[in-house]
């Protein structure tokens, strides 16, 4: 065989020799991996939204619309247990924390507060805090319960 030969030709070409490396990446595998981390963080990231776990009460309301930018959340496990984004506040501490949270907030745009009551807390302190949010200035407040209640 010469060297104008099919043989050589197409194998000479076409082919690899064993000593040079691959040009080519396979990305198949990185697609599949990605795709199964997207799925976990989809259904993972509504579980993290609140990391203050309380036994809130039920209601038959309709959820509001959510607002663009993150509204702040107060829980109160107990009436010496309060929170302000999952970190805890005393009752003394809590008008200054709400004053600089007022201070911050657009006037076009004021802040959302979220109010997340434990269903054993006493409704008076639960007032309280409410007392404290308005004399800050913050007016916008959603109180946050579980899903509908059973009707009697």
């Amino acid at each position: 065989m010469g060297l104008n030969s099919p043989g050589k030709r197409g194998r000479g070409m076409r082919g690899r020799s064993r000593g040079t490396p691959m040009s080519e990446i396979n990305v198949t595998p990185f697609v599949d991996v990605m795709l199964v981390l997207l799925i976990i963080f989809m259904v993972t990231a509504p579980l993290l939204t609140s990391g203050v776990p309380l036994d809130l009460p039920e209601t038959n309301a309709k959820p509001l619309d959510q607002p663009q930018k993150p509204p702040v959340q107060i829980s109160i496990r107990s009436a010496d247990e309060l929170f302000i984004d999952d970190k805890p506040v005393t009752m003394a501490e809590l008008p200054a924390k709400l004053t600089a949270i007022a201070a911050v907030q657009d006037a076009r745009n004021p802040q959302a507060i979220m109010v997340r009551g434990d269903r054993s807390v006493d409704y008076g302190f639960v007032m309280r805090v409410m007392g404290e949010l308005n004399a800050a200035g913050l007016n916008r407040v959603s109180l946050v319960t579980t899903g509908s209640a059973n009707e009697n």
